[in-house]
């Protein structure tokens, strides 16, 4: 792979190189027209990436196939697919030699806007080889039993509980309209205790908090800046005061993290953080139920190498003071 995103390699002259396709032919499909596999598999072959394709199906083994190819020595992985694909496979290859490549193909996207991925097809590709492997942070989450790495956001509350309907609306279910209003109008506030970097403790009544380890989630609302990904911090967001209508309007037309501030958004930047909440609300990671109540988070610095479209950011020192939906596994 090329070590600089400027350098332009002639793809006649590159070494062939096996690459995992993981493809999700459902992806996007409230979009135009699709992205086809055919020409994936065409752009990739043109920058002499040999790939051996895997489709993601319902009740397909993904984690499976994704160990299977670590253990046969393959050491990039391109996603073409959205963001829960993406996260899904990330999940595995937390920690390993192995690379992530993303052609994006999803709804939202956040991820590839995130890493500065564009959405052009042939261009995404062109990255896997032009781009610069970059070494991001995942976040870990951990509610009672159940620990999960997540890329992208793990959310407690009023999100978490909308979003197994919401999911279906945004991929073209209309039917669910019911069940979001109805999960809207009966979800109550919890009184909500945040113990920061283990020494800050915050109490607040609310009825959402998001952590986040990307700078953009949901509808391309930004929580963070360019450098969320690798600045070993994980940005929380606790809506306090917000009623259920306001925090849904931030969702839905994506204020940016350099808007105005609003007082009833508590901003922190943190290494780990702990939530309680009572009543228990729901927690998800990266569209993932973990369970309700209390989850552990925190960021693990750099563990997971991923083919980026610009040149990261020197990673900063972490500051310990205060600073200030989700993905589905297999359809986003």
């Amino acid at each position: 792979m090329s070590e600089s995103y400027d350098k332009q390699p002639d793809p006649t002259k590159l070494r062939p190189m096996r690459a995992k396709l993981i493809f999700n032919p459902s992806a996007g499909a409230t979009r135009g027209a699709p992205v086809g596999i055919l020409d994936v598999i065409h752009e990739m072959q043109f920058w002499k990436l040999v790939p051996e394709v895997f489709l993601v199906e319902e009740g397909c083994d993904l984690s499976g196939a994704v160990r299977d190819a670590l253990a046969q020595g393959i050491q990039l992985f391109v996603i073409c697919g959205g963001d829960g694909t993406i996260a899904s496979v990330a999940s595995l290859l937390v920690n390993t030699r192995a690379s992530l490549g993303i052609v994006p193909s999803g709804t939202q996207n956040n991820i590839a806007l995130s890493l500065g991925i564009p959405a052009d097809m042939p261009a995404a590709i062109a990255l896997l080889r032009m781009g610069r492997r970059s070494q991001v942070d995942v976040g870990m989450a951990v509610c009672g039993e159940v620990s999960r790495p997540f890329l992208e956001i793990c959310s407690v509350g009023l999100g978490s509980a909308l979003f197994p309907a919401a999911d279906d609306l945004l991929h073209g279910n209309l039917a669910r309209i019911g069940d979001f209003l109805s999960t809207l109008v009966s979800s109550p506030p919890a009184e909500i205790d945040l113990v920061l970097d283990d020494e800050q403790e915050v109490h607040a009544l609310g009825h959402a908090v998001l952590v986040a380890n990307m700078p953009f989630t949901g509808l391309h609302y930004q929580v963070g800046s360019a450098a969320a990904f690798n600045d070993g911090l994980l940005d929380v967001l606790l809506f306090a005061d917000l009623s259920k209508l306001e925090l849904l309007g931030y969702m839905f037309k994506g204020v940016g993290a350099d808007a105005a501030p609003d007082p009833r958004i508590q901003r922190y930047s943190v290494r780990r953080v702990e939530i309680a909440t009572q009543p228990a609300m729901p927690i998800m990671a990266d569209g993932n139920a973990l369970g309700e109540g209390q989850v552990r988070i925190e960021v693990q610095q750099g563990v997971l190498a991923v083919m980026v479209g610009e040149p990261t950011p020197e990673t900063q020192p972490a500051p310990d003071a205060l600073l200030g939906a989700q993905t589905d596994a297999t359809t986003a």
